[in-house]
């Protein structure tokens, strides 16, 4: 039963040691707006860090990273990954690093969370990634197996929101993008499972969404449970859209999965 799930970004700037490689965290407009883009930058990693201490919080049995990826596969709760592939001598977890950026993120944020490394024994750590091409009767399928491996199940679903603002003129509107952003960040503020699972898959690549597959998949495991939902976060940096969010169940209800 899920009893928890947190929605964060993925971006390699969350992990400050990404900030000193090559153009990342260029706005590209010669410094303008760039206070605003770090002071944003910074109100997103706290709500990051202040939505996963939660999920932590809640004491699940089992807790799930989801985050899109070239293809769906699973990794063990210790397993590494790095931002090598942006110049970035970063590397979290053990072994040789295979997780794709959104595991990668989702774990670094997972050990801040709890102050040390994936090493302790009594939390259960699955990393999930799932293809960004997954049709939605898949990622619901997922979420919903992902909700029935333990009693108390919390998941942190990792994904961008819209960064084709990224792609255009600097600063400028577009309103296919802000109205998708609007559709994903009412959902996410309202608990709105239903909402997550009618988002199109088709936009992905018009709208460059990265988030779209993890979100149906938490609206998998959410299935028809009243989760009560808050947005902590809407904001973007550098023109691409992060959304970072909180959910949880009555207490009463939650305490019935014990």
């Amino acid at each position: 039963m899920l009893v928890a799930a947190a929605v964060c970004p993925h971006p390699p700037l969350l992990i400050p040691a990404a900030m000193g490689a090559a153009g990342l965290g260029d706005s590209g407009s010669a410094g303008v707006g760039r206070h605003d883009a770090d002071a944003e930058l910074r109100e997103l990693r706290a709500c990051c860090a202040d939505a996963v201490a939660d999920l932590l919080a809640a004491g699940p049995d089992l807790l799930v990273v989801v985050g899109g990826a070239a293809a769906t596969a699973a990794y063990d709760g210790h397993a590494a990954g790095s931002l090598r592939e942006y110049g970035v001598p970063f590397v979290v977890g053990s072994g040789k690093p295979v997780l794709p950026l959104s595991l990668t993120v989702g774990a670094w944020l997972l050990d801040q969370a709890a102050g040390e490394p994936r090493a302790e024994p009594a939390r259960r750590v699955q990393l999930r990634a799932v293809a960004a091409d997954m049709p939605t009767a898949g990622c619901l399928r997922l979420g919903a197996e992902l909700a029935s491996l333990a009693l108390r199940v919390a998941l942190l679903a990792m994904g961008d929101a819209c960064a084709r603002k990224a792609a255009g003129v600097p600063g400028a509107a577009d309103p296919a993008a802000e109205r998708y952003d609007a559709q994903v960040a009412a959902a996410l503020a309202d608990g709105d499972a239903r909402g997550l699972a009618r988002l199109d898959p088709a936009l992905d690549d018009e709208l460059m969404i990265a988030g779209r597959a993890a979100w149906q998949v938490l609206a998998g495991a959410a299935g028809d449970g009243s989760l009560r939902g808050r947005l902590r976060c809407a904001v973007a940096p550098y023109d691409v859209s992060y959304l970072v969010a909180s959910w949880d169940r009555d207490q009463q209800e939650a305490a019935l999965a014990d």
